[in-house]
């Protein structure tokens, strides 16, 4: 089965003009400039199917948005080949770029005096939607959104969360069949991340529009996604489950056990590393002995409450860039791409 997005060693170099300081060097710049080569992204390779939703994750510089500007066909690869939606994406086709939407958390496509039902009026001409399926569409998506009563408020009176909304009505206005998001929930707040991750799930689920989605925030990926893509230096470093990334890099558990009495048990230490508040101790424990230790310590106390997780993602992430800074990530940890 060949996937929506395919990328075959994908690779963008930029040659960077290098001045020196003062305005002597401005002055050989004028006769001899230097440059310096810089890898944006080196020999990347995988496959993404119809109907998923894929994390992108690196830390800045690592070269996601470089390869989504790429997959979106707004700049050219040094090197490699892409098929997406059957197309070679920097060829720009008008039946390619009408089966896609980009959406740039830092950038606006509405207008910012406007209300943004001006906006979305202009897409329908641009993409030739006619009035009856508009118009369906966008009660479906101002509902979806809870937005309906907005559109005719002008964009600059928009919260940032309303404003987003907004944004990712008019990048679905035309139904695309993928949808590439780069930091989409940047700034916003607790609720507008939620309503918007909510949204976007349920849009998935009804349409099955594939969903490629860059993001620092982990909630979004934990919500979203069940594949990820992690990027460092330009080169991908994994590609699979976030299952798997937790389990080879999440080696400990957080155990939170809440004891009868007010007294604490001596010698939790032994498990693994102790904070305790009141009658409340939180263990760091090693994955493979959370078992034996809860084992150990039930048998020789009274719980009244226990809960087992796993480390919060964001510090799992955290760890996985920065072996990857020091080029040290863990061979296991580095699988084969998934190529069709």
């Amino acid at each position: 089965m060949s996937g929506i997005i395919e990328a075959y060693n994908l690779t963008k170099t930029y040659r960077v003009h290098q001045k020196q300081p003062g305005l002597i060097g401005s002055l050989k710049g004028l006769f001899r400039r230097e440059y310096k080569l810089i890898q944006a992204v080196e020999n990347i390779s995988f496959t993404i199917q119809p109907q998923e939703m894929v994390g992108f994750l690196g830390p800045n510089g690592a070269g996601k948005t470089t390869t989504l500007k790429i997959l979106s066909g707004l700049i050219y690869p040094t090197s490699g080949r892409a098929v997406v939606l059957g197309y070679t994406p920097w060829e720009r086709p008008d039946s390619f770029r009408r089966q896609f939407s980009l959406i740039m958390g830092q950038k606006n496509q509405l207008w910012w005096d406007l209300p943004a039902e001006d906006s979305f009026r202009l897409h329908r001409e641009i993409y030739s939607i006619d009035r009856k399926s508009y118009k369906n569409t966008l009660d479906e998506l101002t509902e979806l959104f809870d937005v309906k009563k907005l559109i005719r408020q002008p964009v600059r009176e928009l919260s940032l969360g309303e404003r987003m909304k907004m944004e990712l009505i008019a990048a679905l206005l035309h139904s695309p069949r993928l949808l590439l998001l780069d930091e989409p929930t940047i700034g916003l707040d607790i609720i507008a991340q939620i309503t918007i991750q909510n949204s976007l799930k349920e849009y998935n689920t009804k349409k099955g529009i594939t969903m490629l989605l860059t993001s620092h925030y982990m909630k979004d990926i934990e919500a979203l996604c069940t594949r990820v893509l992690v990027i460092a230096h330009g080169k991908l470093f994994y590609d699979g489950p976030l299952r798997g990334i937790i389990e080879k890099f999440g080696q400990y558990k957080q155990v939170r056990l809440r004891f009868a009495g007010d007294q604490l048990p001596a010698n939790l230490n032994r498990f693994g590393s102790v904070s305790a508040t009141g009658p409340i101790v939180e263990l760091k424990v090693d994955r493979d002995k959370v078992a034996s230790a809860l084992a150990q310590i039930l048998t020789q106390h009274t719980i009244v409450d226990m809960s087992v997780q796993d480390p919060p993602l964001d510090q799992i992430i955290a760890k996985v860039f920065e072996h990857a800074k020091t080029n040290s990530v863990p061979r296991e940890f580095i699988e084969t791409p998934q190529t069709a």
